[in-house]
């Protein structure tokens, strides 16, 4: 019986590292769609794993492997945002993240078009954030975003719609980009 639990163990090993493999990128773009940071990505991504690979033959049992394990990161996200630590202050724009002079080197508009957009996504509450991740980054319909997020497809529309009036009515020239960066309302 011991000899089977190893082999179980080992295929279970493989599953997970193949399955992983071949979704880490999407959940590392959803991650950091949500944080708008690199290592909050990655620490969120690691700790959604971690906390899923117990649950791991669950996880495959599932409909769609993928959406299961974007769902549990959704979760998380929200959950830490509601626990927020009192010592944690937001910031009302983003620091400087690109070298000065690697910026004056030439026209870099796609790279500033998309730290005006992070910066307005950071502005946004995490499950209207959720949902544009979902809908935008992701391509998802209404009924797959709110199966995903956990809600009625009504409310994942309606956190869309209050979305992007936000990002619309943020700064009017580019709020006007940055919706139509993410696509147009379904």
């Amino acid at each position: 019986m011991g000899g089977h639990r190893k082999v179980a163990e080992v295929e279970w090993d493989a599953d997970f590292t193949e399955f992983i493999g071949g979704c880490t990128d999407d959940l590392y773009r959803t991650a950091y769609g949500l944080t708008g940071q690199a290592s909050s990505a990655v620490d969120l991504v690691q700790e959604t794993l971690t906390r899923l690979y117990p649950q791991w033959p669950k996880v495959m049992r599932a409909e769609s492997g993928i959406a299961y394990v974007r769902t549990s990161m959704l979760n998380r996200f929200l959950s830490e945002r509601r626990r927020r630590s009192s010592q944690e202050l937001p910031l009302d724009r983003l620091p400087e993240t690109r070298n000065r002079a690697w910026a004056e080197e030439g026209p870099h508009e796609r790279w500033d078009q998309r730290d005006a957009l992070l910066g307005q996504l950071a502005t946004l509450p995490p499950r209207q954030r959720a949902a544009v991740v979902l809908r935008y980054l992701h391509d998802l319909d209404d009924r797959q975003g709110a199966a995903e997020l956990g809600c009625p497809v009504s409310t994942f529309r309606s956190l869309i719609r209050r979305a992007l009036i936000t990002l619309r009515t943020l700064n009017a020239p580019t709020g006007v980009a940055a919706a139509h960066d993410l696509g147009s309302t379904r």
